[in-house]
């Protein structure tokens, strides 16, 4: 049903700043799925979750099999993907997914350039 208003979706319609940005997610932690999707690690929120649960992913170090385990600010995640492996520190989060520039600013690339393969060459 659609509330008066005119618009089903209007209560989950996320502001802008005065620049026009997306506004960053005030929480202390975001689930690490949403993250790897806002932060363009992978195209699609389903991509993330498989990405999460294949094991391939692992936050500070440890192998994480869920597509629910929370990431803070701060936390290194790295990601096993496409052949290389990526390592990044978790800056900050979105509320919801935006512009490239915008996902840049979601963390801090802490991989050498070039990226290390993810097997040594036989």
């Amino acid at each position: 049903m659609i509330p008066k208003s005119g618009n089903r979706f209007s209560d989950k319609i996320t502001p802008s700043d005065e620049s026009g940005r997306p506004r960053a997610l005030t929480g202390d932690r975001q689930r690490i799925d949403k993250w790897l999707w806002h932060a363009r690690v992978v195209r699609t929120r389903p991509d993330a979750a498989g990405l999460a649960t294949s094991g391939r992913v692992r936050i500070n170090g440890q192998r994480i099999d869920g597509a629910g385990r929370p990431v803070r600010p701060g936390d290194v995640v790295t990601v096993a993907l496409d052949g290389r492996v990526r390592v990044l520190k978790v800056a900050g989060f979105l509320e919801r997914r935006s512009s490239a520039d915008a996902a840049r600013r979601l963390y801090e690339d802490l991989e050498v350039p070039g990226g290390a393969p993810a097997r040594p060459p036989r």
